[in-house]
């Protein structure tokens, strides 16, 4: 049975790459009006459906909480929708009568788009929206936990395109949870892009698949609470942050990091508002349902509230009680509060000097989170200068919670949930991923009038100098 259903799999893979590509050769027709007006479309269903997806999220994962869901799905239709207007994507986009030099935006063609289980209808409407932007067709991998939610947001987005005027086909979406399927997607003749947003195994396997991809890595990032902060200020930041759909955001912190002298008072505004400082027996009992024995995630405490991981933990919480906290020195494979963890769990790291600061945080990062994404608490900017020249991230943040600024819900940064990290991460790009991320530029050139390869003017006089020279050394 196993089999059929990876053949039906594959066979479903190939169906709507197929439909996908003659979708997308229509596309290719449509000018920018006409491609805005279908994003219009998808953002206005995927709102209006914001609550319903957050709850069919929240029962088919566990992961979350569906108010929070909500403002995500809200975020990927409204927000994203309303950051592509203007923007344009395909046509001539510049024209330099000076250098006689035109840039057109082309589109890729089909991309296949991976769907992380920890924003599953978000995700589907976001990157529906810069797809069609930007003249392609899109065809949704779903993750096997969230295969009902990500179908469901997959056909409000279709029906909404085709009712804009896109062609049938044009946004499809596997319904059989198998890696074959994926696998077909990812390398099928008419894919010409893939849009991973997932784990690490996933991401391997869209850069391994002989697809050009755009892949993120893991989010890991440190928030560093310099002696210029307002304190209260940074920790609210964090709080909101790391609270958010209970830590499924990928740029949310993993960890803060002070100096000696600042520790007393991030630990007392902390508990002001609900961190909870774990001692060491109980930071003990939570480390071992963090990971797996083979080192990867225990999706048992993905998406989960404080309490219910203390409850898992076997220990007891104020019922205010909001992030758990635990003190951290080292970072590495045996530190599992040194790692990305999706949920309201951060490391306490204090550190001697700010040099110290710098280098640990150089250090987690190294470990885990290279070019995602780091936070910063200051008002002092020279600070801020020194350690945005050294930390290696696509996203520096200052002064935001990072789950919302590295989004661009907070920043000016594009509204995105696909954030890449880099070279230095692994990634084939270190921007928030927009519609520009999703075309060609074909390069119209004139003759520029000038000579490739003038000739050069031959000073005689030096000339005979200098033969002249090399006879009287020569005898």
């Amino acid at each position: 049975m196993e089999l059929d259903k990876d053949l039906q799999a594959r066979q479903e893979a190939r169906a709507l790459l197929r439909q996908a590509e003659q979708a997308q050769k229509a596309l290719a027709d449509y000018d920018q009006q006409k491609l805005d007006a279908i994003v219009e479309a998808i953002a206005g269903a995927i709102y209006s459906a914001a609550s319903e997806l957050a709850e069919l999220a929240v029962r088919e994962t566990g992961f979350g909480n569906v108010e929070d869901k909500t403002t995500k799905n809200q975020f990927a239709s409204r927000r994203v929708a309303q950051a592509c207007r203007g923007l344009k994507a395909v046509g001539v986009l510049k024209e330099n009568p000076q250098e006689k030099l035109w840039e057109v935006g082309v589109p890729v063609g089909v991309i296949a788009a991976i769907v992380p289980s920890t924003n599953p209808t978000s995700t589907v409407c976001y990157k529906a929206i810069i797809a069609l932007k930007s003249g392609n067709a899109i065809v949704f991998s779903p993750h096997p936990k969230a295969i009902a939610c990500t179908l469901r947001a997959a056909r409000i987005v279709a029906q909404a395109a085709e009712k804009a005027g896109a062609p049938k086909g044009c946004v499809g979406c596997l319904s059989i949870p198998s890696m074959d399927g994926c696998r077909e997607l990812m390398g099928g003749k008419e894919t010409k892009l893939i849009l991973a947003t997932g784990g690490p195994a996933m991401v391997r396997a869209a850069y391994s698949s002989g697809k050009p991809a755009i892949g993120v890595g893991a989010g890991n990032g440190p928030a560093y609470i310099h002696n210029s902060a307002d304190v209260g200020n940074a920790m609210d930041c964090i709080l909101r942050s790391k609270t958010f759909d209970y830590g499924t955001v990928c740029a949310s912190e993993q960890s803060i990091i002070v100096e000696k002298g600042m520790e007393e008072k991030v630990r007392q505004e902390g508990k002001r508002r609900g961190f909870y400082f774990m001692d060491t027996q109980e930071a003990g009992s939570l480390a071992k349902l963090l990971f797996k024995p083979n080192g990867t995630l225990n999706p048992e405490i993905v998406g989960k509230s404080a309490l219910k991981l203390a409850q898992m933990a076997g220990f007891s919480v104020p019922r205010d009680t909001k992030v758990l906290v635990a003190r951290e020195q080292e970072a590495g494979p045996t530190r599992p509060y040194s790692m990305e963890k999706l949920c309201p769990v951060l490391a306490f790291f204090v550190m001697d000097s700010e040099q110290a600061v710098l280098d640990k945080a150089v250090e987690v990062l190294t470990h885990e989170g290279s070019g995602h994404t780091f936070a910063m608490h200051a008002r002092d900017y020279d600070a801020v200068r020194k350690f945005a020249l050294k930390i290696p991230v696509s996203r520096f943040l200052v002064n935001t919670p990072a789950a919302l600024g590295g989004i661009g819900a907070s920043t000016r940064l594009f509204p995105a949930l696909t954030l890449g990290c880099g070279a230095v991460g692994g990634s084939s790009s270190s921007n928030n991923i927009s519609p520009l991320d999703l075309i060609n530029i074909r390069r119209v050139a004139w003759d520029s009038g000038e000579d490739p390869a003038p000739k050069c003017q031959v000073d005689t006089d030096l000339v005979e100098l200098l033969t002249q020279k090399i006879l009287e050394r020569l005898g």
